[in-house]
């Protein structure tokens, strides 16, 4: 099997695959997103790219040679239960994998599709699989990325007039999360205990948090990274961010209120961050590059990056209560509307020398739009429980109970093509004892 150097793009809307995939999977063949998955009986994960209702088994590939991109260096990535290894191998070698992927699974080239004893191995569907977080994640870094988000909380907590704090225009505010306890798609979480202090309470008590959110936001993977000492400028920031996934940032609205100063959150978003388990590549995403909001002020020579650096990646998060026939959608949202790029988010991370590595997740923050119904979390949308939720049962909601289901999807559609995400899910369940 040879790659040859004319191959259209794997972004090509009228490249097809052998494998069936349905005119409205969120997996076809131009997006091919990595995740890593166990097989049926098997208690070792390995990587894989879902293809319509199936995944692909790179590591078995990779196993009979059919994956030996000269970018690679010999080396075997896709065996391992996670993608740092080929996270910290780079551009080249992801561009030079996603074609050879992209070329086995195209119509028409015999290699995978009519060996029959490698296929029957390697195409396994994705209902039979376990998935597991694909990345062994070092460092996680949350952002604040959303005037829109930034508006509305500060105008609750501040009045309009002092809505923005004075940085908020001139640099990506963001916290250190903590990485131990993200966790995938499917994982419930229970609900946090801490302390919080009620309006003209002398002192605090602690117990459950009564103010459980969830946060609509997406984060990046970062590739090869850098020294400590050498920044990564906003220019080179294609180089080091390799693709995307859906995020939830769960939060505890009564503690952090209580805790956030001086130093920002702790134990209000430490309980739990879930993460999608396919991670789109940014290779994949890059048809539906658009514009990003105009920034006033100009900010500073470091944080200033050329073309479009926003993503036109629509969102969308349900509910649905433990007493719900069917999950009901809360909001509506949209990548694109973000003030700070991952290109600023991580050229402003990097600025000091911090040494970013592969496998760092880096998350933008709440991302809210213009209209109420797009605003990303139920403080906004419940405006600080002023404005309850109602679903069609006559539950109202202004924050999250006690067997509620949270579901968040987002995708990219044109030319009658999706490039999505799927979905990443989670249910609140009682404090624990």
């Amino acid at each position: 099997m040879a790659l040859s150097s004319a191959l259209d793009p794997t972004t090509d809307p009228t490249l097809t695959s052998f494998v069936p995939v349905e005119p409205d999977s969120p997996f076809p063949i131009q997006n091919l997103p990595y995740g890593s998955f166990k097989p049926p009986g098997s208690t070792r994960a390995r990587i894989g790219v879902a293809i319509g209702d199936f995944v692909l088994d790179l590591g078995l590939l990779e196993e009979q040679g059919l994956l030996g991109a000269p970018a690679l260096g010999g080396q075997q990535v896709f065996g391992r239960p996670t993608l740092n290894r080929f996270l910290e191998a780079g551009r080249p070698a992801w561009r030079e994998a996603r074609a050879l992927i992209s070329l086995l699974l195209s119509e028409g080239e015999p290699a995978l599709q009519h060996d029959e004893a490698l296929l029957k191995a390697a195409l396994l569907p994705r209902s039979d699989v376990e998935m597991v977080l694909p990345v062994a994640i070092g460092d996680y870094t949350d952002f604040y990325s959303s005037r829109e988000h930034a508006v509305n909380v500060g105008t609750m907590f501040r009045g309009a007039d002092n809505a923005l704090m004075p940085n908020w225009e001139y640099l990506p505010v963001g916290y250190h999360g903590r990485a131990s306890s993200v966790v995938i798609h499917g994982t419930d979480l229970h609900r946090p205990q801490g302390q919080t202090k009620a309006d003209g309470a002398d002192a605090p008590t602690f117990g459950p948090s009564r103010l459980v959110d969830f946060e609509l936001e997406m984060g990046f993977f970062v590739g090869p990274g850098n020294e400590l000492g050498a920044p990564i400028a906003a220019a080179e920031a294609d180089e080091h961010i390799f693709g995307m996934v859906l995020v939830n940032d769960w939060s505890a609205r009564d503690i952090q209120r209580w805790e956030y100063q001086p130093l920002g959150p702790f134990l209000a978003k430490n309980f739990g961050t879930s993460i999608s388990p396919w991670v789109v590549t940014m290779d994949a995403l890059e048809p539906f590059r658009v514009p990003g909001p105009v920034q006033d002020p100009l900010p500073l020579p470091y944080l200033q990056v050329e073309g479009e650096w926003a993503y036109d990646i629509q969102l969308e998060v349900s509910m649905q209560g433990a007493t719900m026939p069917e999950p009901h959608r809360v909001c509506a949202s949209n990548f694109k509307h973000l003030y700070w790029s991952m290109a600023q988010q991580l050229a402003h991370h990097s600025v000091t020398g911090c040494n970013m590595r592969p496998g760092d997740l880096l998350a933008s923050g709440t991302i809210s739009g213009p209209t109420p119904d797009s605003r990303g979390s139920l403080l906004e949308l419940a405006w600080r429980g002023t404005e309850p939720l109602e679903f069609p049962n006559g539950e109202t909601r202004t924050s999250i109970q006690d067997g509620d289901l949270v579901t968040m999807t987002g995708w990219c559609e044109a030319e009658s093509r999706r490039i999505g995400f799927g979905e990443v899910s989670g249910r609140l369940l009682p404090a624990s004892s």
